[in-house]
């Protein structure tokens, strides 16, 4: 019988999404998951987080993390504005990445023309993919839409029908972030398109992706993009309402509300939007119509749970779904939403990936992709047109 493969694994950061891949490595199969180590900015969490999650220890920082010969994987759990640089530093130690959403972006001020935000977030995005191609490690993009079931059942039953996917409709909203740093350009590289959007725009691309495979040989690319963006909370009727429910922060410079037309180079279309201005908990949803066949993905919320409470503290401390602002009235509560979101599939690939040494579902050409578009977005939002994005999807594709 062939020796089960151990992979040593190293968790930068100790918040909401390290939390989730924490939970995700207990539920691997096949490989044995050693959690060596987790670092944070604040030691105090990291400490928490590993004797929560059983991981060995905690690390100084960062740089003790790679020069560790036990890790073989490194988990980048840490806001967006330092993926970049954090992955090509672990990739240039000899370490596979998995680098949470998005890949990179631009961080700087709000005021910069969106031609060189483009540019800028390109190179960055490009320098990781270099980066990890001449170390031969692996870049594993975590963009949980991909692995997310409906979104799996959704590529199945399209691939079954036959014919191509005419229409994609995607959203990702919610109430709000709390946290500042994805309020601001220099931290968070953008708003809602950024933060939100690049969900379903991944699922929509990697959906596209799949089907130019299945029927041509070769993936579908986006071709052109036409977006619009938002502040809905810096208008004058927003400041005047009382009370707010929404999760607003003082000092925000980005969009809170976008939406994208994005065109294919099969003459298709993707319809994607995202807010940090919508009410009811998280809406996480995607209609493929293709021309065979429609399908409906209710990521978040959907009814396989319905509850009712009379008043928001009858289910006490029971969790019911992300971002939903009472337990009062009707919800419907996900009995597994990690599971529902694609979390444990997303870890079970990519520790397999590292493992057997194959490529990722969502890997560097996916995540590129998807900040070529957010990024043609905004300029498309500044300067009232349509942006071409095919010079920008040149680069060798990883």
């Amino acid at each position: 019988m062939a020796e089960r493969r151990r992979l040593g694994v190293g968790v930068v950061g100790a918040g909401f999404v390290a939390r989730l891949h924490a939970e995700a490595y207990h539920q691997v199969r096949g490989v044995d998951v050693d959690l060596v180590a987790v670092t944070a900015a604040r030691r105090e969490r990291a400490e928490a987080f590993a004797r929560e999650f059983g991981a060995g220890r905690a690390v100084a920082d960062f740089r003790a993390m790679l020069d560790d010969r036990a890790i073989d994987l490194v988990d980048l759990c840490v806001p967006s504005h330092l993926h970049a640089a954090m992955a090509v530093e672990a990739a240039r130690a000899g370490k596979h990445v998995i680098v949470e959403k998005p890949l990179t972006g631009f961080f700087g001020a709000a005021a910069t023309p969106r031609a060189e935000m483009l540019a800028k977030a390109l190179a960055g995005a490009d320098e990781v993919l270099e980066a990890c191609a001449n170390a031969k490690v692996r870049l594993c993009y975590a963009e949980n839409w991909v692995y997310a079931p409906p979104i799996q059942k959704a590529r199945r039953l399209l691939s079954a029908a036959g014919g191509p996917i005419l229409r994609l409709v995607g959203e990702e909203s919610h109430g709000g972030t709390h946290a500042p740093v994805n309020k601001r350009w220099t931290t968070g590289g953008g708003g809602s398109l950024i933060g939100k959007a690049c969900h379903p725009l991944g699922a929509a691309l990697y959906l596209k992706s799949d089907e130019g495979m299945r029927l041509r040989g070769r993936p579908i690319r986006p071709a052109s993009v036409t977006a619009e963006t938002a502040n809905l909370a810096a208008t004058d009727t927003f400041r005047a309402t009382s009370p707010r429910f929404l999760n607003t922060v003082d000092g925000a410079d980005v969009e809170d509300w976008g939406t994208m037309l994005i065109g294919f180079d099969d003459g298709t279309v993707a319809q994607i939007s995202a807010a940090d201005t919508v009410l009811g908990g998280i809406r996480n949803q995607m209609i493929v119509y293709g021309a065979k066949a429609v399908v409906i993905c209710n990521i978040n919320p959907n009814d396989t749970v319905q509850a009712y409470a009379p008043d928001a503290a009858v289910f006490g401390s029971e969790y019911l779904v992300e971002k939903l602002e009472t337990k009062a009235g009707w919800s419907s509560p996900q009995p597994d939403e990690d599971w529902t979101s694609g979390y444990p599939q997303e870890i079970q690939d990519f520790v397999e990936c590292v493992a057997l040494g194959r490529e990722p579902l969502s890997g560097g050409a996916l995540a590129r992709d998807v900040t070529a578009v957010i990024y043609g977005a905004y300029l498309s939002a500044a300067e009232g047109r349509r942006v071409d994005l095919r010079p920008h999807l040149e680069a060798r594709r990883r």
